[in-house]
């Protein structure tokens, strides 16, 4: 290995596919020097010698010659694809690193994979940290969210870069915080991602009955939208879905009433549900956002079962149009703060299961800015968080309390409203289903049980002796033994 009078890098970065080649520059612009890899060397030569160009950014043309270059302890973040190729490459560096080493991972892995690396790589005394990072590719090149979680050692000397680079809040505050251990920066940026299905979905749906329902133009609806970006709804994806409504193509035609209604997926929104049911919460809005792609996937069969299939005989709104558009600012809202809700109570039970402490407080801070999701709305979130560092659910909290209840006509209404006009609106009722059964202190799972006790004796606890399980021969013909009980 080289001496190391060689090492001249503050930080080195594996992958210049757009991503990388932006975070790079991005962490150049804030004084550090970077050591850029790739698995193609060419492609190092191209960017040094076209976007890198009159910059302090270096490269190398082997692993060898990138680990030499970094400086102790020497930090290199991998940026490639999710999956095998992350394996590979920590392979390929572990030869040529030293204790105290430390591997970041910036891609988009599942938190189970960061969890299993984690362990591994403490095993070989290196730190190994997996990084969320949204934005897209502007986020990378000015200012991200990162959510690293890893091996704590790792923070100190990886926080003076990330905060730098990270986007800033409104009051200045970088959009980077130690999120926890393990695998916990990955599955807060799942989580994230889950949330940002949700929120896509909620305007999807408010989009088709403003033009189905209502029969709005784009341009009225852009009007609606950036209203709406103006108050409690201000964010990131209400912004640029005024603009997307707005945009025409060259013939002067709204260019979103050409695109082809099937939404494509890369799997972080499936990966949140299915956690959700391995871990018992109800992420309902999430969940019905990744089928609504799904559904929206079958396009051929959904346009034989509209000429096949009957609906409501009268399909277009003839009420208060100003009184819907208020209705469904309130619905939004209100399934927002449900989404969130869930999302929190999803990381809580992870966090308790894989003791990973996080800060639920800093995480709102680390999407206030930089991310997909960003919006006024975290502010409120961190706030609450802050108030009551414990706090079961946001639900609990005074402010969403009262938000809720403020929204609730509106948001009923709302539904109700798409309901009898036959427009789907999955993720609006799904999160006011959440709500209900949240506030209901006594569902009818005790049928569930009573069933279940029945056909399978799974037997049943009673409201007078809960942890006290029993079976009831409810037939007469049956007899006294049961199965074991198990968490359904």
């Amino acid at each position: 290995m080289s001496s190391d009078t060689t090492a001249v890098a503050d930080f080195g970065l594996i992958g210049l596919a757009v991503m990388g080649q932006n975070l790079i520059l991005n962490i150049n612009d804030h004084g550090f020097k970077v050591c850029a890899f790739n698995r193609t060397v060419a492609k190092v030569d191209h960017f040094l010698d076209n976007e890198a160009k009159d910059t302090q950014i270096i490269g190398a043309h082997s692993v060898e010659e990138f680990v030499a270059k970094l400086k102790r302890p020497r930090k290199m973040m991998l940026l490639v694809k999710a999956g095998s190729a992350v394996d590979k490459f920590i392979e390929t560096l572990l030869p040529h690193l030293e204790e105290g080493d430390i591997i970041i991972d910036g891609g988009n892995s599942n938190y189970a994979d960061t969890q299993r690396r984690y362990e591994y790589l403490t095993s070989k005394r290196i730190l190994f940290v997996g990084c969320g990072v949204s934005g897209g590719e502007e986020g990378a090149r000015y200012g991200p969210s990162l959510m690293p979680g890893g091996n704590p050692k790792a923070w100190p000397h990886l926080k003076p870069i990330f905060q730098a680079i990270a986007a800033k809040a409104p009051d200045g505050a970088p959009c980077c915080d130690w999120v926890g251990e393990g695998g916990a920066g990955h599955f807060v940026k799942m989580v994230h991602n889950g949330i940002e299905y949700g929120d896509m979905q909620l305007i999807s749906e408010v989009y088709q009955i403003f033009r189905d329902g209502v029969g709005y133009t784009n341009d009225e609806q852009g009007d609606i939208f950036a209203e709406w970006n103006k108050g409690v709804l201000d964010s990131f994806l209400i912004e640029i879905t005024t603009d997307i409504l707005r945009f025409k193509d060259t013939d002067g035609q709204p260019l979103l009433e050409k695109i082809r209604d099937a939404a494509g997926q890369k799997g972080t929104g499936k990966w949140t549900a299915i956690s959700a049911l391995d871990y018992g919460m109800p992420v309902t809005l999430i969940g019905e956002a990744v089928f609504a792609r799904c559904l929206s996937s079958l396009k051929d069969e959904r346009v034989r079962a509209s000429k096949a299939l009957a609906g409501p005989s009268n399909c277009k709104f003839t009420g208060d149009k100003a009184k819907l558009i208020k209705d469904l600012e309130q619905a939004m809202y209100a399934s927002k703060i449900i989404s969130y809700a869930q999302g929190f109570m999803l990381m809580r039970e992870a966090s308790t299961l894989y003791k990973w402490n996080l800060n639920y407080g800093s995480i709102a801070l680390m999407w206030r800015g930089g991310c997909i999701i960003r919006s006024a709305f975290l502010g409120d979130i961190k706030n609450a968080f802050d108030a009551d560092k414990n706090l079961e659910s946001l639900l609990f909290a005074p402010f969403f309390q009262k938000a809720t209840s403020t929204a609730q006509d509106g948001w009923r209404s709302a539904i109700c409203t798409a309901t009898m006009l036959g427009i789907p609106v999955p993720a609006l009722s799904t999160a006011l289903s959440f709500y209900d059964g949240y506030r209901t202190a006594r569902l009818p799972a005790n049928m569930i049980q009573a069933q279940r006790d029945y056909f399978g004796a799974h037997t049943y606890e009673l409201e007078s002796s809960p942890g006290n399980y029993l079976h009831t021969n409810w037939t007469g013909r049956g007899g006294n033994v049961h199965a074991s009980t198990y968490d359904a």
